[in-house]
This record gives structure tokens, sequence and C-alpha cells, in this order.
């Protein structure tokens, strides 16, 4: 059996109005040949359909067995029709992102809070993961993109893009003031406690190797999950820690931490958009990976 979907469309919207004129308008068509359809369709399944008559068009039991099934089908292909439209126009849609704690403050939120603004029809969901979490969660296709720091430490078909760069800063609590007032060698500091993002973490690993060119092994005291962790270590006295500079501004404004000047500062780091190249965006991720590249942030020196 060979019937083409135009056929059973024809007839949705014939039992639907139970018009053939009706028919004819909604897909504007002509009457005949929306009836040729009709007479095909029956000859085709090989019984009577629709019933013609001055009132109009019903169905015969055969017909009305068919058009459940039809308009099952035909609905549910304008629902995919319309979902691909409301997309297609950015009305609709969703976009996941897996996003470190220092990209997410440090670029993320502000853009996509522009891009929320523009396109308040666009579902987003945010995963607040490390960065080998994060790369984890794309490689595994949980979500669209990531968003980073480097090191990132990806191999192809991952890709990426460097978006903003920072600097990190030495700080540490009012107990520890008094390093704020001079310039200190790295080395001369290893008497104190120090606190570290944990060693599953790219920052631990950035900072081991930035402690080895100055001759020295990293050994933290204590170890956080997350920035804010640093943050609260240090606020409360348990060791001196490094921190992005925007994600200390507050407490640094407030004297609840002193910055430590060094002789040798960290290495500038960078804000990366991380994709798989083997994956193609929704119009919604794609939309929103073309705004995070903007020239407002690639390649942005400036601090957060």
């Amino acid at each position: 059996m060979n019937v083409t979907y135009d056929y059973y469309k024809i007839f949705y919207y014939v039992a639907k109005y139970h018009s053939f004129t009706k028919a004819a308008s909604v897909l504007m068509n002509s009457q005949p040949n929306i009836t040729r359809s009709m007479n095909n369709l029956e000859h085709e399944l090989g019984c009577r359909l629709l019933l013609r008559s001055n009132r109009g068009v019903k169905l015969t039991p055969e017909g009305e067995k068919l058009f459940r099934h039809v308009a099952l089908a035909v609905e549910q292909i304008q629902a995919g029709e319309e979902e691909l439209r409301m997309e297609q126009s950015l009305k609709s849609g969703q976009v996941s992102i897996g996003a470190s704690e220092t990209a997410l403050h440090g670029l993320l939120l502000h853009k996509l809070g522009e891009f929320h603004r523009e396109y308040p029809g666009v579902r987003i969901r945010i995963s607040n993961q490390t960065t080998p979490q994060a790369i984890l969660a794309l490689k595994n296709g949980t979500v669209d993109f990531t968003v980073i720091t480097n090191p990132s430490g990806i191999r192809i078909p991952l890709k990426e893009t460097p978006l903003k760069q920072f600097r990190e800063i030495l700080v540490g609590g009012p107990q520890f003031s008094g390093l704020s007032e001079k310039t200190w060698d790295l080395g001369e500091l290893e008497p104190y406690s120090f606190v570290c993002m944990d060693k599953k973490s790219r920052s631990y690993e950035l900072y081991g190797d930035f402690f080895l060119e100055h001759g020295l092994t990293l050994e933290p005291d204590l170890e956080a999950a997350t920035m804010d962790q640093v943050l609260l270590m240090v606020k409360n006295g348990l060791g001196i820690g490094f921190l992005p500079e925007e994600f200390a501004r507050d407490a640094l404004d407030k004297h609840e931490i002193f910055r430590i000047p060094l002789h040798g500062e960290p290495p500038k780091r960078s804000i990366c958009l991380i994709q798989d190249m083997e994956r193609p965006l929704s119009v919604a991720a794609k939309k929103l990976t073309e705004l995070l590249c903007g020239p407002d942030t690639t390649a942005s020196s400036s601090p957060f």
C-alpha cells in the first residue's frame, strides 16, 4: 500500500470540518483536487471513508477508525513543527550549561542576564561544577557546552575558546593583615597555612606548577571544594589563599580580607568556552555561544 502523507492530511481536514470546501480553503488547494485525493485514498484503502451529502461530509465507521489514528499523527506532526518554529525564533527552547564557579561569577551570570532579557522564552539550566566535572558532563552529552577556567586539559573533538582573562591574587584575613604591608617572595610565606582548591581541581594543578617554578612544593593545610569555601576559610583566619581579584573585591573593600603582594604574581588565567565539535548546537545554544564570544569579552585583558 503506497498512500502519501498528503492524502492523510487532506482526509484529516475534510473529517475535521466535515466539508471539502473548508478543507480546500484551509489547505489553500482546489476543491476538485481535494475530492480527487479522497477518491484515491478510498481506492488505496479499499473502503469508503466519507459519505457526501448536501448537509456536508460524514465519516463512515471505517472513516471514524482511521480518523482516530490520523488525527493523532497529524496533530503530533503539527506540534513538532510548531515547536521547531518556536525554537527557530527563540521564543522557546532550552540550553544546558556546565559552569565552574569562577566562570559563573566572572562572566556567565552577566551574559545570561543579557540573553534572558532578549529571549525570555528560552529556559536555561546551569550545573555549577568543577572544571573536570563540567568537561565530563560535556563529553557525556548532559550539557550543551561548558564555561570554565583554564587549564582545561581538553583534547579533540573538544574545542576551547578563551573569553576573558583574569588574574588571581593572594589574600589573608585580618589576622594576616600585616602581610599586606610589603611585597613577598613566595618562599617567604611557606611557614603560613595555605588554603587551596582540592586536588581534583585544575586550580590545584595550576598552583602546583606555580609553586614548583619557585622551587617549592604546594602542600595546602586546607582544601576547599569551591571558591566560596576558600573565601570563607580565609576570612576566618584558617590560612592564606589565592582568589580571583574581582571575586574577592567585596571582601577586600570591607577589609574582611587583605591582599598580600608577591614579587612573582600567578600567571593570568582565562574563562573559556568548551564545545564538542562533533555535536551540533540547538539554535538557542548557538545564539548564546555567539553572545559569549562577542567582541566585548573575547581576548579581554581586564579583570572579570
